[in-house]
């Protein structure tokens, strides 16, 4: 039989004390029931933790030695104890988080302090990836959470974070810039529409946006990000259409090109914290959702020239 949680830290007591009243004291108990406790232990173990003598308890050398190890698995139980409560009033340890590239680069960075005061134990492990990758990684346990188009995630559930329009941007010689009010589709008959690739869910809203208007999707050109999106508009290759968080947190302050928002229902988009439906993490998430949605309003705040 081994000694218990509770004689462990009795022996520790009684080492940091040096004596058993004090220890005792301490550890709010009888002397004699103290040290009942510690000639049980020392009966488990087969040989004595302390010498007793006038001048206190002085631990022998294998107590020593057990004194040390005592200490480590009386840590270890406070960590696992911290460890728990966290557990119950957050999010603790790694947590993988999957996020659309258009919105992870301009949200993520307003949300870090507020989530580590919050949560100083959680280890976010970020991952950008397309729509159909996000949802494929969230239905196989690759990712725990992510930040999505809630209609790209059937059966999940989540929080809403924010409402987002989709601007275009065009350079101050183009004729969509003499005037600074939302454009119509009926504005963009004809145009080239500069979009990221297949598989994003901003292609899929940029080419219904081109369809309905007259537009269409450069057959030569895919952009990688929506920076060599905004690039591109402004050498003139054709009319960027960028969502609205990256418009206000990055491309409002190039004064190469000039910004307007979309006028139609279908230039717009919703953003969620989305998870599998039963996590047990749904507590923890529902507050990040709060932290996430108040820097996303925050930085959706109108400063467009």
């Amino acid at each position: 039989m081994r000694p218990t949680f509770r004689q462990l830290e009795y022996l520790v007591a009684i080492d940091e004390t040096g004596r058993f009243s004090s220890a005792a004291h301490s550890m709010h108990v009888s002397q004699p029931s103290l040290s009942a406790q510690v000639a049980e232990a020392e009966s488990h173990l087969g040989f004595k933790v302390f010498e007793r003598g006038r001048n206190g308890a002085i631990a022998t050398p294998l107590g020593r030695e057990l004194l040390a190890r005592a200490r480590e698995v009386l840590q270890s139980m406070s960590d696992i104890k911290r460890l728990a409560q966290y557990g119950r009033d957050g999010l603790v340890g790694q947590v993988r988080l999957g996020v659309l590239p258009t919105i992870g680069p301009y949200l993520l960075p307003r949300c870090t302090a507020r989530l580590h005061a919050r949560y100083p134990q959680l280890r976010l492990s970020i991952r950008e990836e397309s729509s159909v990758v996000l949802n494929q990684a969230l239905s196989d346990g690759r990712m725990d959470v992510v930040i999505s188009a809630p209609e790209d995630h059937p059966g999940c559930t989540g929080a809403a974070l924010f409402h987002e329009r989709l601007w275009i941007a065009v350079p101050p010689d183009d004729p969509l810039a003499q005037t600074r009010g939302p454009v119509s589709l009926a504005e963009l008959s004809g145009r080239a529409f500069l979009t990221l690739a297949l598989g994003h869910r901003l292609n899929r809203l940029v080419a219904d946006l081109a369809e309905r208007s007259g537009g269409h999707l450069p057959a030569d050109y895919e952009g990688t990000s929506l920076d060599a999106i905004r690039h591109m508009a402004a050498l003139g290759a054709g009319v960027a259409v960028l969502p609205e968080l990256y418009v206000r947190c990055e491309a409002e302050r190039d004064d190469s090109l000039v910004f307007r928002r979309i006028d139609d229902p279908g230039a717009e988009r919703d953003i969620a914290l989305i998870w599998r439906p039963g996590s047990p993490l749904s507590t923890g998430f529902n507050a990040v959702a709060d932290i996430m949605r108040e820097a996303a309003q925050a930085a959706l705040a109108p400063r467009m020239r």
